[in-house]
């Protein structure tokens, strides 16, 4: 097999990125905890994941939103440049349109919910399950977080366990903690 050129793939993946050719375009980014994959369809971002695995993410997002999945990085800089301003401490609510189409109904009330959460604050599962009117799912709540395909942007590192400990973060507890701690939130004794 001949490999393509280094100057002709980046000029190929532009093109497809520009001309909105593609179901999802990615790409990878380093952040102060650790490298992230950034994905986004035409609707929005639709995935960031802490530990990049590109052919299993690239599967989980051809499942999802189609086949047509590149890393392209000009259709997601917006995503990079946000999370970058982030994590300098200059932003504090993002102004980003996130994807959740193929997520299950209950899930994507939880998310949609769950960005409401301030910067700075923190809530519970219970009381996400309560401001969604399902004052007992909390346990499903938490299942809903620990898949949240877009973490950081919609906010899960700001929902604790009822005595205020941190617990539950698909990223681990230590990425929570740094987050939690990049936006100063107190959390409850």
């Amino acid at each position: 097999m001949t490999a393509v050129p280094n100057d002709l793939d980046r000029r190929f993946r532009e093109a497809a990125g520009s001309a909105g050719l593609l179901d999802v375009a990615y790409d990878l980014t380093d952040s102060p905890i650790g490298p992230l994959l950034v994905a986004a369809s035409g609707r929005g971002v639709c995935r960031i994941s802490f530990d990049p695995e590109p052919e299993r993410e690239l599967e989980t997002l051809a499942r999802a939103f189609g086949a047509r999945v590149l890393r392209s990085p000009g259709p997601v800089d917006h995503v990079r440049r946000e999370l970058d301003e982030y994590f300098e401490g200059d932003r504090r609510t993002f102004d980003l349109p996130v994807d959740l189409t193929p997520l299950p109904d209950f899930q994507r009330d939880v998310l949609e919910e769950l960005i409401r959460v301030p910067y700075g604050q923190v809530d519970t599962y219970g009381g996400l399950a309560r401001r969604i009117g399902r004052p007992r799912a909390a346990r499903a709540v938490g299942g809903a977080l620990n898949r949240n395909p877009i973490p950081i942007v919609v906010p899960c590192h700001r929902i604790v366990g009822a005595s205020g400990s941190l617990v539950g973060y698909a990223g681990g507890l230590e990425r929570k903690q740094q987050l939690l701690g990049l936006e100063g939130a107190i959390l409850p004794a």
